[in-house]
């Protein structure tokens, strides 16, 4: 199964799991009067709705580079984990103003106990899934995964949360009567609505940043870094670093310095050494050098980024005809 086949079906089995839950969280909520409950049943239809925009995102993204797309379409999943933490953002807000018009108007429960077995249920079906989702997603490094994912963790949690209020409406109750823990519900709807926040929040940070063409990660450049380095001699300087992913594709372009006199061929297998050298650690990685020659007389930029050392350095600008024994650091 190639990497679109495995994105495609875990998405599938998201899409199916929160239909179900969904479901059984309205009639529950409906069933009982739970506002915490049907804030859950909406958290799942936002689960849903952000599980059929991954299916569609991670398909769309699959698509290979075409005249219009020369880069891919990896940022589909980027665009799909924004437009989800907006809905997240949108649900939590319905459910506050949900549990403060229950607080103001409280309504006594019925039958809590359907509530906690629906809220169980749904917290290990959806711990299942989102580990799928996470496994899957880190591996093919799949923005939109990973975000359906953190949205059924989320919901996992806030599920706990529901089912120990609920649970303690419905011992409470049973063991002191006449006392009522009926603000619960509404309390562990907020309590929900600022976990779902907060999942939003890292959501968009997380989308966001593609968009924008952020630099990889600090780790991954210093690898990029050490790939190049480790070519040093026939690799003398680097510099114009510039990174960036696309969906699950990183893109690595810079400027390398090499021996004036090595022939295209001799450059051409040398480039084609480091792009491969770093397409082991991070597969999917779109590399792109430019050649330059070196002659040992240096400018700061060049200076700066060094591979060789002092003696090597000499070698170079002897070989080369440079007189002193230190480059020149023209601008």
């Amino acid at each position: 199964m190639d990497t679109g086949e495995r994105k495609a079906r875990v998405a599938w089995v998201s899409v199916i799991s929160n239909t179900v839950l969904v479901i059984l969280k309205l009639a529950v909520g409906l069933l009982i009067g739970s506002v915490s409950v049907l804030s859950e049943a909406i958290h799942s239809g936002m689960d849903l709705l952000a599980a059929v925009i991954a299916l569609f995102a991670v398909k769309a993204a699959a698509k290979p580079a075409d005249k219009t797309h020369p880069f891919g379409h990896g940022k589909v999943e980027n665009v799909s984990g924004t437009v989800e933490a907006i809905l997240i953002f949108l649900a939590a807000g319905w459910i506050v103003y949900e549990a403060v018009r229950k607080l103001i108007h409280p309504q006594a429960l019925e039958t809590p106990g359907w509530g906690v077995a629906v809220m169980l249920l749904s917290a290990v079906v959806n711990v299942v899934v989102s580990q799928q989702l996470f496994r899957v997603g880190r591996e093919t490094n799949s923005v939109a995964l990973l975000a359906d994912a953190w949205h059924l963790r989320t919901d996992v949690y806030t599920s706990a949360g529901v089912t120990g209020s609920l649970a303690i409406i419905w011992v409470g109750e049973s063991v002191f009567a006449g006392v009522h823990f009926d603000w619960l519900d509404p309390v562990a709807a907020v309590a929900i609505a600022l976990l779902i926040l907060r999942a939003a929040y890292r959501l968009t940070v997380q989308s966001a940043r593609d968009l924008l063409d952020v630099s990889l990660p600090a780790d991954e450049q210093q690898l990029i870094h050490e790939h190049i380095a480790g070519l040093c001699p026939a690799v003398r300087s680097f510099h114009d670093l510039r990174t960036r992913r696309v969906g699950n594709t990183r893109f690595v372009e810079f400027h390398m310095l090499v021996d004036a006199r090595m022939s295209v061929e001799e450059s051409h297998r040398l480039t084609d050494e480091i792009a491969d050298s770093i397409e082991q650690h991070y597969p999917n990685t779109s590399v792109t050098i430019h050649i330059e020659p070196c002659r040992g007389d240096c400018n700061k930029q060049c200076s700066a980024s060094c591979l060789l050392n002092e003696q090597q350095r000499g070698q170079v600008r002897e070989a080369n005809g440079i007189s002193g024994s230190k480059p020149r650091l023209s601008d």
